[in-house]
């Protein structure tokens, strides 16, 4: 598969003027957007990436675009977990709704920054050795069962370790002043909550990176779809936030579906590794033929029924907990 040196760099273009304009929009008008205008952001980047995808079908053929596709809905199924810790920052610091909008877009190009990092280092491995499929598959596998018993609770403990480990040994002020790190009370300089805010949103990007990457990789091994599948997931994550932030929390089963995935993919990737095989200690270095090679768009239609899955699960148990008390239902802002 080979897509033409103009569409990439054509495409990249467009991705960053996208980026640019969604900044500025913010710059020129600050505001706490409504639900409505949320979903119709939601809608047109979720329209923007599926019309992105049939272009990749049109002018890089079926394998392209059904690679595209299923990058794009795994990197949005993980994205969607780190919105949960977006949401667990933000309530932890009291952030004003009027400053979420601009440090969560900070969050998200910190995000597409570190994901392009690594999908560059992952590519150089690929390249370099081809038993790194193993490493990969490995790797996935063991996120995908820790994600399935401990859920998120392990990312709350690590940002909650992480935010008392700063505030310890940062003097800081109690509020926020827009959106400045430091500021001078009574002529001694001061850090405020932005800067640790903006540290917590910084090392959940990374640590997301490098769960998702291989698990893109997984999916295709073309660097150019990882990227653009990432930064479309990546893109209108700050709306979804204010449109299923207060839900977020409440898709009780959404790390089941999310661990089925990662755990999938990983064997998938053992499979491939094993299907491709080279290591002399493995088969005596010969091509394992039994070895699946789990195809696109299975591996779309798996990841689709996990997300669709857990989602739906977890909205009935919350529509059941409701009709059974709906006195102590409540929504976090």
């Amino acid at each position: 598969m080979s897509l033409p040196l103009w569409f990439q760099v054509t495409s990249l273009i467009v991705l960053s003027l996208v980026l640019i304009a969604d900044l500025l929009l913010i710059i020129w008008r600050p505001h706490v957007p409504s639900s409505k205008e949320s979903g119709l952001w939601v809608a047109f980047y979720v329209t923007l990436a599926l019309v992105f995808g049939g272009v990749m079908f049109g002018i890089g053929g079926e394998q392209a675009g059904s690679e595209f596709l299923a990058g794009w809905v795994t990197e949005y199924s993980l994205s969607i977990d780190n919105l949960f810790v977006f949401v667990l920052i933000m309530a932890s610091f009291a952030v004003p709704r009027k400053y979420q909008q601009e440090i969560l877009m900070i969050g998200i190009l910190l995000a597409i920054l570190f994901r392009g990092i690594f999908i560059l280092l992952g590519a150089a491995l690929i390249a370099s050795f081809s038993w790194i499929f193993y490493v990969f598959g490995a790797f996935l596998l063991v996120i995908g069962i820790q994600q399935f018993f401990s859920g998120r609770e392990d990312d709350a403990e690590r940002e909650n370790r992480l935010l008392a480990f700063l505030q310890r040994r940062l003097e800081m002020t109690d509020e926020f002043h827009g959106l400045k790190f430091r500021i001078k009370v009574e002529g001694k300089k001061l850090w405020t909550p932005l800067v640790i805010v903006l540290v917590a949103i910084g090392t959940a990007d990374v640590v997301f990176a490098v769960d998702s990457i291989p698990a893109i990789y997984g999916i295709t091994e073309s660097p150019f779809i990882v990227f653009t599948a990432n930064v479309f997931a990546l893109m209108g994550l700050r709306q979804l936030y204010f449109l299923l932030g207060h839900l977020i929390d409440k898709l009780v089963y959404l790390h089941f579906g999310i661990a089925f995935i990662l755990s999938f993919i990983g064997v998938k990737l053992v499979m491939h590794a094993l299907h491709e095989n080279e290591l002399p200690f493995i088969n005596g270095g010969e091509h394992v033929e039994w070895a699946p090679d789990i195809g696109t768009w299975e591996s779309l239609i798996v990841i689709v029924l996990a997300m669709a899955v857990a989602v739906g699960a977890s909205l009935w148990k919350l529509r059941k907990d409701r009709v059974n008390s709906p006195s102590t239902g409540s929504t976090r802002p």
